[in-house]
């Protein structure tokens, strides 16, 4: 049975700069990302990963196409900046690399920070469950710089899940982690799409984190060179390498 698309691109371009200077980082892609899906997105440097996360989850806009969320008929690439900063606050989580976190907060604050943007009153039985699920239900009260890299990122997928979601969109968060420390967090993300039914898009340089994905889309040169179902690690590792000599 066909999942309902989470995301949808179509046709979207992204352009950097003016004239004979101006940069494709995007060059009219069109792609569905699946409810329910881990997704993978990868390929060399330059070929447009980042500008696609951000394009699809209404960070950056489209120079020209159209994206488009679950259930809602308004184009991102059309809405006003509030418009948008309401959305990801409601429907949208990120995961980043580098964490992102509040140093002066504790991980129930930094977890809860987006309910109180969004003037929400945090559900405590909601709050325990999530802590719970992502490994921090003893850490509480602790602030960032009491935690290794690991928990770090941990309170980062909490806080991404705890709006719960239509979309979490993940950049390279692996990426600052050790592989043992890195395979832990990539199972939470596993576990979330397999439990709870979350929709998650991460972009990734490595082939054993998309060796999580149930699908993997292969960027070059700001267009899709192609779309696959799970692949194992190696498998992925091949097609990378070919699209690094192509590139």
């Amino acid at each position: 049975m066909s999942r309902a698309p989470a995301v949808r691109l179509e046709s979207v371009s992204k352009l950097y700069g003016t004239g004979a200077t101006a940069v494709t980082a995007l060059d009219h892609v069109s792609a569905v990302i699946p409810s329910g899906t881990l997704t993978a997105v990868m390929g060399p440097s330059g070929s447009g990963k980042s500008t696609f996360l951000h394009c699809a989850a209404g960070l950056d806009r489209p120079t020209s196409g159209s994206v488009f969320l679950r259930g809602s008929d308004s184009d991102l690439a059309t809405l006003s900046e509030t418009d948008l900063t309401v959305l990801r606050r409601r429907r949208i989580g990120f995961v980043f690399q580098a964490y992102n976190l509040v140093q002066a907060l504790t991980v129930t604050e930094n977890v809860t920070l987006p309910l109180r943007l969004a003037r929400k009153r945090p559900d405590k039985k909601h709050l325990r469950e999530t802590l719970a699920r992502v490994g921090l239900a003893n850490h509480a009260k602790q602030l960032p710089s009491q935690l290794s890299g690991g928990q770090q990122q941990r309170v980062a997928i909490a806080r991404a899940l705890i709006t719960q979601p239509e979309v979490v969109f993940a950049d390279e968060p692996t990426g600052a982690l050790d592989s043992v420390t890195a395979r832990q967090v990539l199972a939470l993300l596993r576990q979330a799409v397999d439990e709870t039914g979350q929709t998650t898009v991460m972009v990734t340089h490595d082939p054993i984190a998309a060796a999580y994905a149930d699908a993997v889309i292969f960027l070059a040169d700001g267009q899709i060179a192609e779309t696959t179902q799970s692949l194992p690690a190696d498998q992925i590792a091949d097609r990378m390498t070919r699209l690094a000599d192509i590139a």
